[in-house]
């Protein structure tokens, strides 16, 4: 009879590491799409701001068309994605950073520009939205570590296993970001 109860006991106790594993897995799998949504919604804010901004720039800049056309041509290719690729979203994303930087630039040869309010406030807005999407990305990679961590585990990686759970992938940065910039002060 004791061996019963112990048996009902041990069988009771591995259910309930079972449900805990899988709830954490599930857990773990939200708060990864949960991140990753965090970054769709910064991404779109910034191509809502985009629009504005060229605009802005346009009665400023008339020679200045090729990088406005460059930006414009990325924001549509991040628009139009489907968004299930995350590496390669986030590609174009860091493309379209470096091609607004351009536009940063173009202001400092247009000294009109720069003092036009309209546009120091989409620069700002910019500047702050691009910071969220570099929060967004450590807290979708931090997301990501501790999913992949409970799959990896055990004994949430045999409940994994039995659940076809995978590992997520890390946002990675740009190999031309990893550089360290060349400063020089000779002339």
């Amino acid at each position: 009879m004791i061996a019963w109860i112990i048996a009902a006991v041990v069988v009771v106790i591995l259910i309930i590491i079972y449900i805990s594993a899988y709830n954490g897995l599930i857990k773990g799998r939200t708060y990864v799409q949960e991140s990753w949504s965090q970054i769709d919604v910064q991404l779109k804010r910034r191509n809502d701001l985009i629009p504005n901004l060229i605009e802005t720039v346009k009665g400023y800049s008339h020679y200045e068309q090729s990088t406005l056309q460059k930006v414009v041509g990325l924001r549509n290719q991040l628009v139009n994605s489907s968004g299930d690729d995350h590496q390669k979203t986030m590609a174009v994303s860091d493309q379209l950073s470096n091609s607004l930087k351009s536009i940063f630039a173009v202001a400092e040869a247009y000294p009109d520009l720069k003092a036009d309010k309209e546009y120091t406030k989409l620069m700002e807005e910019l500047t702050n939205t691009e910071n969220k999407i570099a929060y967004s990305r450590q807290l979708y990679n931090s997301s990501v570590a501790s999913f992949n961590l409970k799959i990896q585990s055990f004994p949430s990686n045999i409940v994994a296993s039995i659940h076809h759970f995978k590992i997520s992938e890390y946002l990675q940065v740009p190999e031309e970001e990893k550089q360290a910039p060349k400063v020089s002060f000779d002339k």
